[in-house]
């Protein structure tokens, strides 16, 4: 199925083994249901890696940007609870952007899923959007076994924004500019190999993209919904 809304917080991250446990209890009971309370936060999923540079990866969809940049959101990031003090402290190589869905096509939620984070320069920017809009990501779309695919674009402004929790883990986050999410259903192997596939480097540089292409494969653990 489509992302719902219009914006989604897309975070990639490591947990130091002695924090695994921490993480776990407060990820699943305080931090997703109090991010889920947030007016307008519609959506929150954790992955687990299966061949992923980060071991986990959280997404968060939001009815619009204005949710993401507004004052509500920015107040809870900024005043962390002793528990999520505790528990980012335990937080390793952190990836977060706040990001426009540019496009989302599908027809489920997928149990698998691949993300790839890329960069497009600023004067290709317009044309790569409309080739992955009009044929590639749609072509992806049909594929079997795929569930969804998805184009998230970083608000860079609003993504660069220091807070609060991301001083209490000590590092500053990198921002992924440009992230495709591709959802499947099927066996990891197979799934696996059609990311690689549909996302090859080759490919994504014929249409644009520049630089490192980041593809990391992930399994599904645990969703929380909102209520607005």
């Amino acid at each position: 199925m489509a992302l719902l809304g219009h914006a989604a917080v897309a975070i990639w991250h490591d947990i130091a083994p002695e924090g695994r446990d921490t993480f776990y209890a407060w990820h699943g009971q305080e931090h997703m249901p109090e991010r889920l309370g947030i007016p307008g936060f519609l959506r929150g999923r954790r992955y687990i890696g299966i061949g992923a540079r980060h071991e986990f990866f959280n997404l968060y969809e939001a009815r619009s940007m204005d949710v993401l940049l507004g004052n509500a959101y920015a107040d809870r990031v900024n005043a962390p609870t002793p528990w999520t003090i505790a528990a980012v402290r335990h937080f390793r190589s952190v990836s977060r952007s706040l990001c426009h869905v540019r496009d989302s096509f599908g027809v489920a939620q997928g149990g698998l899923l691949a993300t790839l984070r890329y960069d497009v320069p600023a004067s290709d920017a317009e044309e790569h959007l409309d080739l992955l809009s009009r044929q590639f990501l749609p072509t992806i779309a049909t594929l079997s076994g795929v569930a969804g695919i998805h184009l998230l674009v970083a608000d860079a402004a609003g993504s660069g924004e220091p807070n609060a929790e991301e001083r209490a883990r000590g590092v500053a986050n990198v921002v992924p500019r440009w992230v495709i999410l591709l959802e499947g259903w099927g066996d990891e192997r197979p799934f696996t190999a059609l990311a690689h596939a549909q996302l090859d480097a080759q490919k994504m540089h014929a249409i644009g993209a520049v630089g490192a292409m980041d593809l990391d494969t992930y399994r599904h653990q645990i969703t929380h919904t909102g209520s607005a």
